[in-house]
């Protein structure tokens, strides 16, 4: 199956060629699964559940774990009818060319989504980054986002005193300043094109 669930893959119609991202259109990810599945393509949209609030009720939805952007495999000769699919707005790649995405890269994304363990979009944070701490007693704090021995830490400056004091944190309760939530791909393969 494909789609909404934790098994978001079409074994139907697995063939040869390489995994690639394709970006869609906003809330337009299952149309355009659907449509590549019809096209007899191998899909996988990877989903997380979650609770949704409005005025007068919480509900739970489900939602793709990549917004914008839909996995498929093919060997690129079916390229024109990829980019002539509605909601399609292209190939994710690099210098006009589309840069196929490592099986071993799917296979963990495909791990996590199974697992049922809860997963969640995050912004892509790379060292450097400057970040802000969204919860706990640092809430609001901003900093560099630096790691030293496999461990994460924001550098927060203190200007008046040209003085600075590296805080070990979680990247869970990190967002990066300025930034769309949303936009970013964490794959190795895939260049960020939001």
């Amino acid at each position: 199956m494909y789609g909404y669930n934790s098994d978001a893959v079409s074994r139907a119609q697995s063939g040869p060629g390489d995994w690639y991202a394709a970006y869609t259109k906003h809330q337009h990810e299952q149309r355009v699964a659907d449509s590549f599945a019809n096209k007899g393509f191998e899909v996988f949209l990877p989903v997380y559940v979650s609770a949704h609030r409005w005025k007068d009720r919480t509900q739970m939805v489900t939602l793709p774990l990549f917004p914008c952007y839909i996995f498929l495999r093919t060997d690129l000769e079916r390229k024109l009818e990829i980019l002539r699919t509605p909601g399609v707005f292209g190939l994710v790649g690099n210098a006009g060319r589309a840069t196929s995405i490592p099986d071993s890269d799917l296979d963990i994304v495909r791990r996590v989504t199974a697992d049922r363990t809860r997963v969640a979009p995050h912004p892509y944070l790379k060292c450097g980054d400057r970040v802000r701490v969204c919860v706990g007693p640092l809430a609001g704090a901003e900093g560099v986002l630096v790691k030293v021995k496999n461990r994460y830490r924001v550098v927060v400056s203190v200007e008046l005193l040209q003085k600075a004091v590296a805080v070990e944190v979680d990247l869970s309760v990190l967002e990066r300043v300025g930034a769309n939530p949303n936009s970013g791909v964490s794959f190795s393969a895939v260049q960020q094109i939001a």
